[in-house]
């Protein structure tokens, strides 16, 4: 679905990184996705550490003539970026440019379509070893909020679904336990002999930087074992999809729950035959209703 020329503007908030390279492609990443929408005026920023800032990139839809925008965050989970410096510096930039109106977009993960991305960049650096020898360990930014970390672990057990991998476990890079080199130990104690390290990020930078020298390090100390990382998610065409379906749920208010992984919505691998499938009410066994023998049980979705 395109968006029509008077629907909204999109803002894309990025955390911001001391690496050159990692600000840079998420800058690519915005001019690219505006080429591909040129009836949409797209702009980004970042939050900290890196050019430009957020409020710069809402200045610069102001002066295109910008009334009305959505801001998607381009961040994986929602820890304090998302959920508070975000929406404070959109109420900043309201009170600079009076008159602006905007709507907040959901962060990115654990989305299906990213998963699938994530399984490629598993099976770049596996090439033929089979996927039931192979235990993942996804590693995410970490944070002191718990309600990330456990997003991370979401992510993780959404991906050893029906992917065949021996094991999915999770760990982080900074603030967080277990860190990398816990992460590593834990596969070795569940009896891991073939190991590949996830990064849980969208660009390169500092912290995906120090997940493969960590790795490394230790795969270096365990000389027995296969140790292997994979890359960042990066531009893949799945993302680019992605930022517009949450430029689109935020300028129709289509909030959802977890149907992004609902396996009544989405296909996901070895769920497939779920998708669209009638939905039924569980019945108490001691409703007296006429309907409590209903043959195929189930659960209730409001879709």
């Amino acid at each position: 679905m395109t968006a029509r020329s008077d629907q909204p503007a999109l803002l894309i908030a990025g955390h911001g990184t001391r690496d050159e390279g990692g600000a840079a492609a998420f800058r690519d990443f915005v001019t690219e996705l505006g080429r591909r929408h040129p009836e949409l005026p797209v702009a980004g920023g970042f939050i900290e550490l890196s050019p430009p800032p957020l409020g710069e990139a809402v200045t610069e839809l102001v002066e295109r003539g910008v009334k009305r925008f959505a801001a998607v965050p381009l961040m994986l989970v929602s820890a304090g970026h998302a959920k508070g410096d975000i929406p404070a510096a959109l109420a900043r930039e309201k009170e600079r440019h009076p008159g602006i109106a905007y709507t907040y977009g959901r962060p990115l993960g654990p989305h299906p379509a990213l998963l699938n991305v994530l399984e490629r960049r598993v099976d770049e650096v596996l090439v033929d070893t089979d996927r039931s020898e192979v235990t993942v360990l996804l590693v995410g930014r970490g944070s002191t909020d718990p309600d990330a970390n456990a997003e991370v672990y979401k992510a993780a057990r959404l991906f050893w679904e029906g992917r065949g991998y021996a094991g999915v476990e999770a760990a982080f890079v900074s603030l967080a336990a277990p860190d990398v080199p816990a992460g590593l130990d834990r596969c070795e104690k569940l009896g891991a002999r073939r190991i590949v390290v996830l990064p849980y990020f969208l660009f390169t930078g500092i912290l995906p930087d120090r997940v493969r020298r960590q790795t490394e390090d230790w795969a270096t100390a365990h000389p027995e074992l296969d140790v292997r990382t994979a890359e960042v998610i990066g531009g893949a065409e799945e993302l680019y999809e992605l930022v517009m379906e949450r430029y689109r749920e935020a300028v129709e208010g289509d909030l959802r729950m977890n149907c992004d992984s609902c396996v009544y919505r989405i296909s996901l691998p070895g769920f497939e035959d779920k998708v669209g499938l009638p939905q039924q009410p569980h019945f108490h066994p001691d409703d007296d209703t006429p309907h409590h023998h209903h043959p195929h049980g189930g659960h209730a979705h409001s879709h």
